[in-house]
């Protein structure tokens, strides 16, 4: 954990082991992170009100049903908003923007805004100078 991360007290992670952060991550009441595999938010990462981020899914063509885990990056500076999703092995570029509600399930470049069910490009983002300290 970086320094002054704030996880509101009903937020949830699944596997704190398997959860990285960098400095100024905020996990808002509800959110929750499931990961059985590493899943790291870099600097100033926000997850609103009920986020969700899916680290995991199940094998549906093999009757013994195996846990497949994905490593996921959450960039630095990137949103996910209030009751949105992210999907299993999906990756959030910095400062990239998941709209309220959106279902996130290919991976989101940098400085770009998305919304919808699937979420799709909506548009950019303005692009900050962030520098290179806080993007771990």
């Amino acid at each position: 954990m970086g320094a002054n991360c704030h996880f509101y007290p009903a937020s949830k992670v699944w596997a704190p082991w398997n959860l990285f952060c960098a400095d100024q991550v905020t996990a808002g009441d509800g959110a929750e992170i499931y990961n059985p595999a590493p899943v790291s938010l870099g600097s100033h990462a926000i997850l609103s009100q009920e986020a969700y981020i899916c680290a995991a899914t199940h094998d549906y063509d093999d009757p013994a049903f195996p846990l497949i885990a994905y490593a996921m990056t959450i960039g630095a500076y990137s949103w996910v908003c209030a009751r949105a999703s992210v999907a299993p092995g999906v990756n959030i570029g910095e400062g990239a923007v998941l709209g309220l509600g959106s279902v996130a399930t290919r991976n989101l470049d940098s400085w770009t805004v998305y919304a919808g069910v699937p979420a799709v490009k909506v548009k950019e983002r303005q692009q900050f100078d962030v520098g290179p300290s806080s993007r771990s």
